[in-house]
């Protein structure tokens, strides 16, 4: 029994100007055959992927397809979108026959021409195995799920949690499917429903006891615990995708033994979409504006605060350079460090040809994000040169290899902004310890994320505050232009009625 296992990983932002390319790939770290097995044992859906193979009494064989990642960023370009298709028809034809097939993707990648790239590699793969071989894959909760992933993929598998700390065993998850695919051979059944709507990511925490995206996951883990289930799923979709087929979407597998005539996937799929549907403006986030955020923030007294600058989330494939919250920031006295991140590599460059103690002058900002950003004037001390190289844990990572390249501190009074070269978790504490600060002990924390910050900052920040900003990844997204967008597509639109009427999609195997 040999089972090949792979990973496309890369979320598009369509409002970020700067373009996805192959070296996006190279710096994140792609990984081909024995050599993916072997650094991703532990790593991420990979990881659950092979611990969960390796428990298996039949002792299957594994074989490395191709791991290609990218930090979440604009819109690939065509021949980057034509290398990930030869790369994974090179890495099966180098792996031969195989019985099943396992991919970690994100499920929001866009490419120029080719919005929809997993539904397109999904497709290739499927005419590449023929009908009969199982294909098994996760996604991401922020994926925008289509009928062609759907129709090609045995059975999708999705994460659960937001902020996303469940990758792992999302692919332990997805390995246990494909067993009793496999093995047990029980053939699925999958009810698929998209939802006019597109839920802000500021309130999508599963970590909450209460609230529709606690009662969601509790549901969707529930469900899963039955026997005629195989997987269960809630795409809240990455907002910041102007695409067509684009929204949420609900999908629900049963096996056909249990389900043959897939009543059960269909009153699932249907009772789930109904209810996100009539619990969407709950997802509306609470927004303060800048200037009110920092105010707020300087007469906190008790401890930490972070501000959410979710328009500059590079998780969410911002180019990382805002400083429209630096700006404010600037203007006050602070008793602590404040702690600001922005992706700049020419700084960097220019900081380690002035040397420690130097004194850096320039503009900071308006040189990635040249639609939404602008050049602030900034003069600091360089007090630190550092590698940006850490394992991150919790959101979006079990033992995730991080490399941000070189960096530099620049400090002026109690600010200190965190200059990276290359994009990545720009909220996650290991940053800012491997910079030489406790986070949790500064006064302010300006953490680029929507919500997955909150998985380590929570229990700990004195006070949280998302914030309207300008930026490629806004909070108000709706409020601006979108043009490939089917309409009407909440919360562009106010739409008056809406019922779920799931599509049923069996395998052709």
């Amino acid at each position: 029994m040999r089972i090949a296992i792979g990973q496309l990983w890369q979320e598009t932002n369509t409002l970020n100007p700067l373009p996805t390319r192959r070296e996006n790939f190279d710096q994140f770290g792609v990984l081909r055959g024995g050599e993916l097995l072997e650094k991703l044992a532990t790593t991420n859906e990979v990881g659950g992927f092979i611990q969960s193979l390796a428990r298996w009494p039949e002792r299957p064989e594994m074989a490395g397809l191709a791991r290609l990642p990218a930090w979440p960023s604009g819109t690939a370009t065509a021949d980057t979108f034509d290398w990930i298709m030869a790369e994974f028809e090179a890495a099966f034809a180098r792996v031969g026959a195989c019985d099943a097939v396992l991919l970690a993707l994100h499920g929001a990648m866009a490419a120029e021409g080719h919005w929809d790239v997993e539904g397109e590699l999904l497709e290739r793969i499927r005419r590449q195995l023929g009908p009969a071989i199982p294909l098994v894959a996760t996604l991401d909760l922020h994926a925008n799920i289509t009928e062609r992933m759907v129709a090609n993929a045995d059975t999708l598998v999705l994460y659960h949690t937001a902020p996303h700390v469940d990758v792992f065993e999302t692919g332990e998850r997805a390995a246990g499917v494909l067993r009793r695919l496999l093995v047990n051979g029980e053939r699925p059944i999958t009810a698929f429903q998209k939802i006019p709507a597109s839920m802000p990511a500021e309130k999508a925490n599963t970590q909450l006891a209460e609230g529709m995206s606690a009662d969601f996951r509790r549901r969707l883990a529930a469900w899963e615990q039955r026997p005629e289930i195989l997987s269960a799923g809630l795409a809240t979709v990455q907002p910041w995708l102007d695409i067509p087929e684009f929204g949420s979407a609900v999908l629900v597998t049963t096996t056909a033994a249990h389900d043959p005539a897939g009543e059960l996937a269909s009153g699932y799929c249907a009772e789930l979409s109904a209810e996100v549907w009539r619990r969407r403006g709950e997802y509306m986030p609470e927004l303060v504006s800048i200037e009110e955020a920092v105010a707020l923030a300087r007469a906190e007294t008790r401890g930490l605060v972070v501000l959410s600058d979710a328009a500059a989330a590079t998780t969410s494939g911002a180019p990382g350079d805002s400083v429209w919250l630096l700006r404010e920031l600037a203007r006050r006295d602070w008793p602590r460090p404040v702690l600001v991140t922005v992706v700049a590599p020419e700084i960097v460059a220019e900081c380690q040809r002035l040397g420690v103690g130097a004194t850096w002058s320039g503009t900071l900002g308006g040189r990635r994000d040249t639609r939404f950003g602008f050049a602030l004037p900034w003069e600091a001390e360089v007090e630190r040169l550092f590698d940006g190289r850490f394992t991150l844990n919790g959101h979006l990572g079990k033992n995730l290899a991080i490399d941000m390249g070189r960096c530099v501190v620049l400090r002026r009074g109690a600010i200190r902004v965190i200059v990276t070269t290359l994009s990545g978790p720009h909220f996650a504490p290991e940053l800012f310890q491997a910079a030489g600060f406790d986070p949790f002990a500064s006064s302010v924390v300006v953490a680029k994320s929507p919500c997955g910050f909150r998985a380590v900052y929570a229990a700990k920040a004195a006070a949280i505050y998302s914030v309207r900003a300008p930026g490629c990844a806004p909070s108000d997204y709706w409020t601006y232009p979108f043009h490939r967008i089917p309409r009407p597509t909440w919360p562009w639109d106010d739409i008056a009625d809406w019922q779920p009427a799931p599509a049923l999609l069996r395998p052709s195997r």
